[in-house]
């Protein structure tokens, strides 16, 4: 496995842990003593292994074991433990977020949160285990909290001391190393018309690539993206390529695309931070994909702590091949009886728009997952610091290729009523293959130049 070093020149960010910890006390790997936690009192992950005082987080036992049935429920016969509406939210308040609480009043005859016994299922492939191991011990933080050092593909911080090692954690978690899906982004609009968007992506991190580049087409990447709509007849024909690099700053994401008007291939800088994501109807950023993507130099981030907090977990019910697009999207929000939430810890994180810096969103505040690394829910406030969306990211563990992802990821629009489900793949057989592999020439913009015609 190579070791890539990453370089990063942005301003100094705020970086706490609580009150007590100092920014300069997070910029070193652990200690071999420390990381020796990972896989006794901690997971291999970093996560706590125990469960919480009272048993309503059990502990990790190594999560669900590899099934090549990917979408058999193990928890089919499980009924709610309780439901949580408008009527009793103040009850939950305290492991509630700010945009669940906010949902609930937007939305107090239909949403609704069914809670489900917890079962801390992610699980993923040894070698992984072992390279996140190695990188607690050896990656740091580098040029004031902004790049990293002698890291390993994934998970850079185990034992994180600080917000962006939890951010940088979400930014390089696991996701199969290559993939192909086909899935479906749908813009719900205020009174629950939609239009599903048909979508097919390649995705590749350079270590998994088959033809071995030369070092200087993959220095500073940290994974290959090709995007293509495949419905309605109205979008199709444009692709979009990115090489997404893990310094930002010094070099920015490098993107074309191909446009089936003019028939040419051109680069595209602006895909990046808040502009428009791809066919989202205005509903979404290019950093909300993923819950949040890309550089995150335009914040100042704190780290809040850990809590618990009820989010989408253990998604089985969403995933079900037998549910159409119909039954999952309803008019304000997705269809409560398809949803599972569970009670898991949680990093809570905020990110504040620095001064002088631009973008629609003035505050975000991420809950990421402990065993996954995966943001659960993520509160995005308006340049008035009203809160103004909420997203949600339906976990669902791909137990074929030991991946915890997603199901879903819906991102609800408080002030219009409107809201964006995607990664849904109900309707498109098994969505997600995890088989496929690719070179570096799948991903170059004679590719898809070639793809556009």
């Amino acid at each position: 496995m190579t070791t890539r070093s990453i370089y990063r020149h942005l301003s100094p960010l705020t970086l706490a842990l609580g009150l007590s910890l100092t920014a300069a006390s997070g910029f070193a790997a652990v200690s071999e003593q420390r990381a020796a936690e990972l896989g006794n009192t901690l997971t291999p992950l970093g996560a706590e292994r125990a469960g919480n005082a009272d048993g309503t987080i059990p502990a990790w036992d190594g999560g669900l074991s590899k099934s090549a049935e990917r979408y058999a429920d193990p928890f089919a016969d499980e009924q709610p433990l309780f439901t949580i509406t408008a009527a009793n939210a103040a009850q939950y308040a305290d492991r509630l977020s700010p945009g669940q609480v906010a949902m609930l009043k937007r939305y107090p005859d239909s949403f609704r949160m069914p809670v489900y016994p917890s079962h801390r299922t992610a699980a993923y492939p040894d070698a992984i285990y072992d390279r996140v191991m190695w990188n607690a011990t050896h990656t740091e933080l580098s040029d004031g909290g902004n790049g990293l050092t002698t890291f390993r593909e994934a998970i850079p911080f185990p034992i994180p001391q600080n917000a962006l090692e939890v951010v940088w954690n979400h930014l390089t978690r696991y996701r199969g190393g290559s993939l192909e899906r086909t899935f479906v982004q749908v813009p719900v609009q205020a009174n629950g018309d939609f239009t599903p968007v048909k979508i097919n992506e390649k995705l590749s991190w350079p270590e998994y690539l088959e033809d071995n580049p030369d070092s200087s087409q993959t220095a500073n990447i940290l994974s290959f993206f090709v995007q293509e709509v495949l419905a309605p007849a109205r979008l199709t024909g444009d692709v979009l390529l990115i090489h997404e690099t893990l310094n930002q700053v010094q070099q920015p994401r490098q993107a074309w695309t191909y446009n089936t008007g003019q028939r040419r291939v051109r680069r595209a800088p602006q895909i990046a931070y808040d502009a428009p994501g791809t066919a989202s109807d205005g509903l979404r950023t290019t950093d909300n994909l993923d819950m949040f993507n890309g550089a995150p130099d335009r914040y100042d981030w704190t780290l809040v702590g850990k809590r618990e907090l009820y989010i989408p977990y253990n998604s089985f019910k969403l995933a079900d091949r037998k549910l159409k697009y119909t039954d999952i999207l309803s008019k304000g929000h997705m269809n409560p009886e398809h949803t599972r939430y569970e009670l898991h810890r949680v990093w809570q994180v905020e990110a504040k728009l620095k001064a002088g810096e631009r973008h629609v969103y003035s505050k975000r505040t991420f809950f990421i997952d402990e065993d996954s690394w995966q943001i659960a829910i993520a509160d995005h406030y308006d340049g008035r610091g009203e809160l103004w969306r909420v997203a949600e990211a339906h976990a669902f563990p791909y137990r074929d290729a030991q991946v915890p992802w997603i199901a879903a990821e819906a991102l609800y629009d408080l002030q219009s009523g409107r809201y964006l489900v995607g990664s849904l793949t109900n309707e498109e057989g098994q969505g997600f293959d995890f088989g496929q592999r690719f070179a570096y020439k799948d991903f170059t913009p004679q590719a898809i130049r070639r793809l556009g015609r």
